[in-house]
């Protein structure tokens, strides 16, 4: 569907390791040294989801396929990349492509391991990022400004659109990130939002990369005060130890959920991850049944039953009649299609229907 998440932070904070072990191919290329990431990795990874399982087991198909959601590694930023340190400007115009971002954050000590500002403190280092996304968006508006003010004598939308421009230039002068103006609801500050694409403007999601240690135990004073942080404006924290999360990747599904409980622990750190950006992304699925496969196709919150047919083929939406449609937890509770049928669970929907996170559908189509 074209959205990402872009993992960000500090060179050596775990974001291509952690990468790695998203895409279950060891491709990027992780290095004690800052800069190992100079191209942007990309990866589509399946999303998680216990429901196919279930499904699968009374379907019985030939095969099972997750939704997905894209990835992107981008390479470490520095104090000064709005400035084009450390490549930066190469590697904020990759940020502006996705829309969620996942910063990594690195709360644990290894002396083994550079860190570019010389010790380990997570806030400072959230500091340093986020400052530069913002540096990079008064850029970007300052240009915009420009060549408002030279379109705005002829134009009202343009003279409203500088209007806007100026109010939020002053806002985020004071080094104080888009997501704070209090004009986003506005259709005007929309209008640039879009063109734009806003670095200081996109949800957040902090990965805690911890050691082995503080998995097993839970937290630590860096991983406290980066939920603390977290809080206050509004994000999430997950906790994970990326090196343990990159070895994870061989095993089989028991053997890695063993090795989880043996560490205390109830779900992947990355897990967690790819379902925290899917929801961020305000993503859900629907699910389809049959013999050949059992599937997840992926479409956004409060999509309507043709436009979620459409994501199996446009002809499904142009010549959409009714979409058969059971709730997973009837399917599942009834044991599949027919029984469904028997007990009045199967419903037929019409073109306004809104499609509902787990839905199992057949779409009644005529070409």
């Amino acid at each position: 569907m074209g959205l990402g998440v872009g993992i960000v932070g500090l060179p050596n904070v775990g974001k291509s390791t952690t990468f790695n072990a998203l895409t279950k191919a060891q491709n990027a290329e992780a290095q004690n040294y800052p800069f190992c990431t100079i191209e942007p990795n990309k990866a589509i990874v399946p999303v998680p989801d216990k429901r196919l399982d279930a499904l699968a087991k009374i379907v019985n198909p030939d095969k099972i396929q997750h939704s997905t959601i894209d990835f992107v590694d981008i390479a470490g930023l520095v104090r000064g990349a709005s400035k084009g340190e450390g490549l930066g400007n190469q590697f904020l115009s990759n940020i502006r492509e996705v829309e969620v971002i996942l910063h990594m954050v690195r709360c644990f000590e290894d002396g083994n391991i550079t860190h570019v500002e010389g010790d380990v403190n997570p806030l400072r280092d959230i500091e340093i990022i986020e400052t530069e996304l913002i540096y990079a968006d008064i850029t970007q508006l300052e240009k915009k400004i420009d060549r408002l003010k030279k379109q705005s004598k002829g134009s009202k939308d343009a003279a409203s659109q500088l209007e806007m421009a100026e109010e939020l230039y002053a806002h985020v002068g004071e080094l104080q990130p888009v997501k704070t103006f209090e004009k986003l609801d506005d259709d005007v500050f929309k209008i640039l939002d879009k063109e734009l694409r806003f670095l200081s403007n996109k949800d957040v999601i902090y990965g805690a990369n911890v050691d082995e240690d503080t998995l097993a135990e839970g937290t630590n004073q860096y991983v406290e005060a980066l939920k603390e942080h977290a809080a206050s404006v509004d994000a999430e924290v997950i906790v994970l130890c990326a090196k343990i999360e990159e070895e994870l990747v061989g095993l089989e599904e028991d053997e890695a959920q063993e090795f989880l409980t043996d560490l205390g622990v109830q779900e992947s750190g990355l897990e967690q991850i790819i379902q925290k950006a899917f929801d961020k992304l305000g993503l859900q699925s629907y699910f389809t049944a049959g013999k050949v496969e059992v599937r997840a196709w992926t479409i956004r919150k409060n999509t309507k039953a043709p436009q979620a047919a459409a994501v199996i083929h446009n002809d499904f939406e142009k010549g959409f009649i009714k979409a058969e449609v059971i709730s997973y937890e009837d399917f599942i509770a009834f044991g599949g299609e027919t029984k469904c049928k028997e007990n009045g669970k199967l419903r037929l929907e019409g073109k306004d229907y809104v499609v509902q996170d787990g839905d199992v559908m057949h779409f009644r189509f005529n070409v």
